[in-house]
C-alpha cells in the first residue's frame, strides 16, 4: 500500500485545503492522474497520483484543511491486492495544520523542564481564551500541541488558565503579571535556565475567564458572505505577514514622461509582431533587477536569526482573480529582456486567472513588484509576501505640474513607488539607495532595448 501525502504547493505554504476529488475509492489510477484539487493562499493545483494502482482509501474529506506531509489517500500499487474501499465521513479524523516549525514561540519553562514550543496560531488561541495549555493532549508530532486540540479543549469546557500560567516566555514575564510577593524563605541557586527561583511564593488567585464573545447578528438587509477556503488562507497568512515582519515603508515618485512616450511610440508594432501588449511592468521589473545587482541585501529573507541573501532573483508578480490574488513567480528575471519578460508576465497572468498554475510556478519569488497603478491606485503600503524581505508597488501614471531642474514647470508622467520592507533585513537608508537606482533606471530608459 502508498500512501498519498499533502504536497507543498508553494514556498512558506504550510497546509492545504481539499477542495475536489476527482477519483472516489476503487477506481485505478495511473501515474501522474489528477487525483485531488487542493486550494492554498498561493495556488488552485491538482493533486497528481505518484503511483499506478488502484484509489483504495480517502483519508480526508472535501472542505478539511490538513499539514503539508499529512497522509490524504491510500493507493494499492499495481500487483497488490486493494484493501475494501472506504470513504470519508464527517466523522473522518483529519491531522490539524501546524505552522512551519521555524515560526514558534516558546513558552515559559516548569522549574527543571524542557521549554514546550507553539505556532503564533496556537499561542494567540490560548492567550485570547486564558486557556492552560498543561491540561491540552497534544496530537502533534512529538506531542506537540495543534490549533485543533485547543478549539477541542475550548470546545469541550476546558477549565481556563490561572494568572501568570505557562503563556508567558520568560520567569520576568511571569513577574509583571502579579504584584512582587515577598518569598517565605528566600532564594535558590540559579537554575537549569539561569533565572534565579524563589523557593516558595503564595500563589497569586486565579483570574476568572473572560466571557465568550457573542456571535455576529447580521442587521436586517446585510448581505452575509462566507468565505471561501482560499479567502480564509490568505487572510490568514496576511495576518502573520504583518505579525512576524516589522513593516516599514517608504515612497518616491519617478518621471516616467520619457518611457511612456516610448511605449507609445513602439506598443503597436509590438503587438502586431509578438502577440502580447507591451505594458509598463516589464519595464519596472527590468529596473528592478538591474537595482538588486547593485544592493543585493534587498533580495534577502530573515530565517532563524539570520539574513540569507538569494543568489537567483526571482521576481514575484501579483495577478488579480474575481475572488483571490494570486503571485506567481518569474525565475531568473535578471536573464531576460523586455520581450521574455512580456512574454512570461503574459503566461503567467493567464494561467493564474485559468486556475492552471503549477506548484513551481508559485515557488521560489525572492522579491515582489505589484502593478496596482493597473487599477487607478496613486499610493499604497503593501503587505511583504513572506519570507521575502520587501516588495515594491508601481502606482498609476498620472499627469501633473512638475517642476523642472531649471526651475521652470511642466507637465509631466509622474508615478509613485512605494515599498514596504522587513526592518529585521533591511534599514532606510539601503531601500532608499535602492529606490534611487530603481528611478534612475526608469527615468534612462528613453530608448530601452526591447530584444
Amino acid at each position: 500500500m502508498a500512501t498519498l501525502k499533502m504536497p507543498q504547493l508553494g514556498e512558506s505554504v504550510t497546509e492545504g485545503t481539499i477542495a475536489k476529488w476527482l477519483k472516489q475509492p476503487g477506481d485505478k489510477i495511473n501515474k501522474y492522474d489528477p487525483l485531488a484539487e487542493v486550494i492554498t493562499d498561493k495556488v488552485n493545483a491538482e493533486v497528481p497520483s505518484e503511483f499506478i494502482g488502484t484509489l483504495t482509501e480517502i483519508l480526508v474529506p472535501e472542505g478539511a484543511t490538513v499539514a503539508v506531509g499529512t497522509p490524504i489517500a491510500i493507493i494499492a500499487e499495481e500487483g497488490e491486492a486493494p484493501a475494501p474501499a472506504a470513504t470519508p465521513t464527517a466523522a473522518a479524523p483529519v491531522a490539524a495544520a501546524a505552522p512551519a516549525p521555524a515560526a514558534t514561540v516558546a513558552n515559559a519553562p516548569a522549574a527543571g523542564a524542557d521549554r514546550p514550543r507553539y505556532s503564533p496560531a496556537v499561542m494567540r488561541l490560548l492567550q485570547e481564551n486564558n486557556v492552560d495549555p498543561t491540561q491540552i493532549p497534544g496530537t502533534g508530532t512529538g506531542g506537540r500541541i495543534t490549533r485543533k486540540d485547543v478549539l477541542t479543549f475550548i470546545e469541550q469546557g476546558g477549565a481556563a488558565a490561572p494568572a501568570a500560567a505557562a503563556l508567558t516566555k520568560t520567569a520576568e514575564d511571569m513577574a509583571s503579571l502579579s504584584s512582587p510577593v515577598k518569598p517565605a524563605t528566600g532564594f535558590t541557586d540559579l537554575g537549569a535556565h539561569g533565572v534565579q527561583a524563589v523557593a516558595s511564593v503564595p500563589a497569586p488567585a486565579p483570574t476568572p475567564a473572560a466571557p465568550p464573545a457573542p456571535a455576529y447578528q447580521a442587521a436586517e438587509g446585510d448581505q452575509v458572505i462566507e468565505a471561501s477556503g482560499i479567502r480564509k488562507t490568505i487572510a490568514r497568512r496576511m495576518v502573520e505577514s504583518k505579525h512576524n515582519a516589522p513593516h516599514a515603508w517608504t515612497m518616491m515618485e519617478v518621471d516616467m514622461t520619457s518611457l511612456v512616450r516610448f511605449r507609445d511610440k513602439n506598443k503597436e508594432a509590438f503587438k502586431k509582431k509578438e502577440s502580447v501588449n507591451l505594458t509598463f511592468l516589464p519595464f519596472m521589473i527590468k529596473a528592478v533587477v538591474d537595482a538588486i545587482k547593485q544592493y543585493p541585501i534587498i533580495n534577502s529573507t530573515w530565517q532563524d536569526d539570520k539574513i540569507i541573501i538569494k543568489k537567483d532573483i526571482n521576481i514575484s508578480i501579483a495577478v488579480a482573480t474575481d475572488d483571490a490574488l494570486f503571485v506567481p513567480v518569474i525565475k531568473n528575471a535578471d536573464r531576460l529582456s523586455i520581450l521574455g519578460l512580456s512574454h512570461a508576465i503574459n503566461d503567467l497572468a493567464k494561467r493564474a486567472r485559468a486556475g492552471k498554475l503549477s506548484p513551481n510556478d508559485m515557488s521560489g519569488g525572492t522579491f515582489t513588484v505589484n502593478n496596482t497603478g493597473a487599477f487607478g491606485s496613486v499610493q499604497s503600503m503593501p503587505i511583504i509576501n513572506a519570507p521575502q524581505a520587501a516588495i515594491l508597488s508601481m502606482e498609476s501614471i498620472i499627469k501633473r505640474p512638475h517642476v523642472m531642474p531649471d526651475d521652470s514647470f511642466a507637465i509631466r508622467s509622474m508615478m509613485n513607488m512605494c515599498m514596504s520592507l522587513d526592518h529585521r533585513v533591511l534599514d532606510g537608508w539601503v531601500c532608499g539607495q535602492f529606490l534611487q537606482a530603481v528611478k534612475k533606471n526608469l527615468e534612462s530608459a528613453t530608448e530601452p532595448t526591447l530584444y
